[in-house]
């Protein structure tokens, strides 16, 4: 029987990251879970999809914005399992064993707890009180079946917040892995912890008053 999960990673001039989160991976590949990676690359004009191609994956390319890029990552996908991942996002060893059992035992979409890799405590452990709540973020990993992916919609064509209208979507058939996604602090770093983090925040409420994520994400990457 083919291998069930396809993973799914959007990229936009992620090279110093990808690899790491790809390494990652290798776990599933030996233990017979994944079938296929999918790379959808917004436009990169780094080393991105040449790093992507000798790791071995699909790639798929068009205009820059995650929801889409997403969209037609899940397109060319064909497994029943779907992995989404950010490509600064790094799986912690033993993932795979947690993303096994939760395919024999669950046909619900599960989250990966968050950690910086550098520092941010606190900002994690909010992040992962607010995913026990129903609103996982993207940074934080989602494995799906694509019964269900293909029930709610699938990913909005968005260039911001594309994770919050999924999670929304999926409101009720979420449920925490016990498994650990490590994602990049850097932008916390140079931007600072709390003023990130009030940023982050903000954006959120705006988006759930109905401020659309277009205006949202070209003021938030002034």
């Amino acid at each position: 029987m083919r291998a069930p999960i396809s993973v799914v990673i959007p990229t936009l001039n992620a090279a110093p990251q990808l690899a790491a989160c790809l390494a990652a991976l290798v776990e599933g590949l030996e233990a017979g879970l994944i079938r296929e990676l999918i790379v959808s690359d917004g436009g990169s004009s780094d080393d991105t999809t040449t790093l992507a191609d000798a790791w071995g994956a699909q790639v798929v390319v068009g205009p820059a914005s995650r929801g889409g890029q997403l969209q037609r990552g899940v397109a060319a996908a064909q497994g029943r399992w779907l992995l989404v991942l950010h490509a600064d996002t790094v799986l912690r060893e033993g993932w795979s064993a947690v993303a096994s059992e939760h395919l024999q035992s669950s046909d619900k979409a599960g989250w990966f707890r968050l950690r910086f890799d550098r520092g941010g405590r606190l900002v994690a452990g909010w992040a992962n009180l607010r995913s026990r709540l129903g609103l996982p973020y993207g940074d934080q990993g989602l494995l799906l079946p694509r019964d269900l992916y293909d029930a709610v919609g699938g990913y909005a064509d968005q260039p911001l917040m594309e994770d919050v209208a999924m999670a929304r979507s999926l409101r009720g058939r979420l449920v925490r892995l016990d498994a650990v996604a490590v994602t990049s602090a850097a932008k916390y770093r140079q931007q600072g912890w709390i003023r990130r983090g009030a940023r982050n925040l903000w954006t959120l409420v705006r988006y759930g008053c109905g401020v659309s994520p277009a205006r949202l994400a070209q003021e938030y990457r002034r």
